[in-house]
């Protein structure tokens, strides 16, 4: 009985791993599903995002760790098509009970996240959840469980300053372009994948900086999007004619949920003509953008795997605000373990009222309560005890 986790993340799995879980979102429901009739999880919720893929579960019966894992293992890794996979189960991750639960705060809170603080994954957590309950794979104990980790991450955003300076792996992609080329003044940038959650950040971290021309490409030409920024340095292209603007491009952004490349290198090739230094940037997993990009000379590539480099001095600068966030998490995270175990515990509240009752029928109700220390004397180890009366102490 209780919370399990299934964890694939950037700390554990190489970017050729990851992509194995990047589910779609079609995907996911059938893994809930799976999960349910296959795992016989009570309750589940996948998370998957282009750094982690996560699959929280509740059992309702008491079950032998290794055995259950064993099984939500098997129904994931076939969902990935990944049974065959050499040494795969040496990037999986189990939790259980309260490291499961301290895990899931610590991820919605983006004290987990490549870029700690990132603002994107509560909003990635909260439409996992949205997704599960959709999907009737919910109920009492993981939707209580999201509520308190979404509260605890709005608290830590608001009381802290981990999120008052935003960075997320969007702008660190700007900011790989800026370094790899000495300055974005006067470039022209193209964005692939605008629309999408990841592309809408960098098209507006783009738009807000002076002298770039910018190129944003849309599937359908005649639609607008609010992603698409009006400005004047911006330009809406048709996004089966990406690859006539690729010789002009200093800088390529691609952040799409694609499940193929966006863009080839036999294509690229074939369309550039100006040597110059360029700079790729793959945002997407699965990638976007074939990794033999790097044969064409002066040609930079950047995947999810390199912004981790470029996020320690982020990192780093927040380590003072990330010890404050862990102090509000520590509070959030024991009030949920404390009403989980009170709800998991009401058969045994049930049972002990209705013998206390019986004894107080038979000897009273002080001989009742007598009679109820006395059980909890003989049954309670030394420190169970001491908590207990401390708990009472200061009802007194």
């Amino acid at each position: 009985m209780g919370i399990q986790l299934l964890s694939i993340s950037h700390k554990t799995a190489p970017l050729a791993i990851r992509e194995l879980f990047a589910f779609t979102q079609e995907q996911q429901t059938e893994l809930l599903g799976a999960l349910r009739s296959e795992a016989k999880a009570a309750e589940s919720v996948v998370i998957s995002t282009c750094n982690r893929t996560e699959i929280y579960t509740y059992y309702t019966r008491e079950e032998q760790r290794q055995k259950l894992f064993s099984r939500i293992q098997r129904v994931v890794l076939e969902k990935a098509g990944a049974l065959k996979v050499d040494h795969i189960t040496d990037y999986l991750r189990f939790y259980q009970g309260e490291k499961a639960v301290r895990h899931l705060f610590l991820v919605a809170a983006g004290l987990d996240s490549m870029v700690v603080g990132e603002d994107q994954i509560l909003g990635q957590v909260k439409k996992a959840h949205g997704q599960a309950r959709e999907a009737g794979t919910t109920g009492k104990y993981l939707n209580t469980l999201f509520r308190y980790a979404v509260t605890c991450a709005k608290r830590i955003k608001t009381d802290t300053e981990l999120s008052k300076t935003s960075v997320s792996t969007a702008t660190l992609a700007v900011k790989a372009a800026e370094e790899a080329l000495g300055g974005l003044g006067g470039k022209k940038v193209m964005v692939i994948g605008g629309t999408g959650e990841i592309g809408g950040i960098v098209l507006k971290n783009l738009c807000s900086m002076k002298g770039l021309h910018i190129y944003s490409t849309i599937r359908n030409i005649t639609l607008s999007h609010d992603a698409h920024l009006k400005s004047e340095s911006s330009q809406v292209i048709d996004y089966k004619d990406r690859y006539s603007y690729v010789d002009e491009m200093d800088v390529v952004i691609s952040a799409t949920s694609s499940p193929h490349y966006t863009l080839t290198y036999h294509k690229i090739r074939e369309r550039i003509h100006t040597e110059k230094p360029r700079v790729f940037v793959d945002l997407a997993v699965p990638v976007d953008i074939e990794e033999a990009v790097t044969e064409i000379p002066r040609t930079f590539l950047y995947n999810m795997d390199d912004m981790e480099a470029l996020a320690k001095a982020n990192n780093q600068a927040k380590k003072q605000a990330a010890r404050e966030a862990g102090e509000i998490l520590k509070e959030y995270e024991e009030e949920f373990m404390c009403w989980m175990i009170f709800q998991q515990s009401m058969p045994q509240i049930e049972k002990t009222k209705e013998w206390m009752l019986a004894e107080a029928e038979k000897k009273g109700f002080s001989k009742a309560i007598d009679k109820l220390f006395y059980r909890l004397r003989e049954q309670a180890s030394p420190d169970e005890l001491e908590a207990i009366f401390r708990c009472l102490g200061e009802e007194v």
